[in-house]
């Protein structure tokens, strides 16, 4: 919807995972020296400014990045942590964040590509002021379903797909499903990340069955919680990842295990790495 901003929830434990999952796929595309293509359907802003009135609403950062920003923490989160610290003045607070289309542009070669639907007026001038100097990064004022469908299958046809709404809809839950079978369709080798909130109404179930019955196969589902099951507001994230990169899901059993540490109140549920439908 276009009344929704990213901004009032930029740095929180969603946002964490979302993009620890997805540095760990762009690192992945990035140990062959061939070419990718890198998607967004719901690009946002690109940087966000945690000291901001809308970031300070709610102040949802608090229990996301802020928790990790000053650890020592194992090497698998330093792609990510490194853009996160890039962003902020060193030996600083932590005043910035970066959306999925910053990670993406920092984790790109030169001969790599970026196309970034964002359909809100407001985002979309400041994304396309964000990468106006940058000649890999193409930026859309269109419906992100839409327009990434057009793009497809890509050159280079290697590459990754970030699906992110805001779910304020509860038909976009199926919404993504009907987008996926038609991208899946014409781009069968390419990686499509899908990320979604957990609460109490349980909507996403509906996606999860309708992708389970899809008959594409090689989805990995990665869910985290940071608060009881009953509780009223989101209590978990959630990734659907089709054709992940090789040993992802080993990787993501290690970040699972840590952000849980640091982020998940007691009453919590274990986290959950399991392939929704085996390659």
């Amino acid at each position: 919807m276009l009344s929704y901003q990213h901004s009032y929830h930029a740095g929180n434990f969603a946002d964490v995972h979302k993009h620890i999952c997805l540095s760990l796929m762009l690192e992945a595309l990035n140990k062959k020296p061939k070419p990718w293509s890198y998607f967004e359907t719901h690009a946002g802003t690109a940087r966000y400014d945690l000291t901001g009135e809308e970031a300070l609403k709610n102040a949802e950062f608090k229990e996301g990045i802020a928790q990790l920003y000053p650890r020592k923490l194992p090497a698998l989160l330093q792609p990510y942590l490194h853009i996160v610290r890039s962003m902020n003045d060193k030996n600083a607070e932590l005043r910035k964040y970066p959306g999925s289309p910053w990670i993406a542009s920092e984790a790109a070669r030169e001969q790599d590509k970026i196309s970034l639907m964002e359909l809100h007026p407001g985002e979309y001038q400041q994304l396309k002021s964000v990468f106006k100097r940058s000649s890999n990064v193409a930026v859309h004022h269109r419906d992100g379903y839409e327009g990434v469908l057009s793009l497809l299958p890509p050159k280079p046809n290697r590459g990754l797909v970030l699906i992110d709404p805001s779910y304020e809809v509860k038909t976009e839950y199926l919404q993504v499903a009907k987008f996926i079978d038609k991208a899946y369709q014409r781009w069968s080798n390419g990686c499509f990340a899908i990320w979604y909130p957990l609460l109490k109404a349980a909507n996403h179930q509906q996606m999860l069955n309708k992708l389970k019955r899809s008959g594409i196969r090689n989805i990995l589902r990665v869910e985290m919680c940071v608060k009881s099951a009953a509780d009223e507001r989101m209590y978990g994230t959630g990734m659907l990842i089709i054709n992940p990169p090789w040993q992802l899901d080993r990787q993501l059993q290690q970040v699972n295990t840590l952000l849980s540490k640091y982020l998940s109140a007691e009453g919590a549920a274990p986290p959950v790495v399991e392939w929704l439908v085996p390659e």
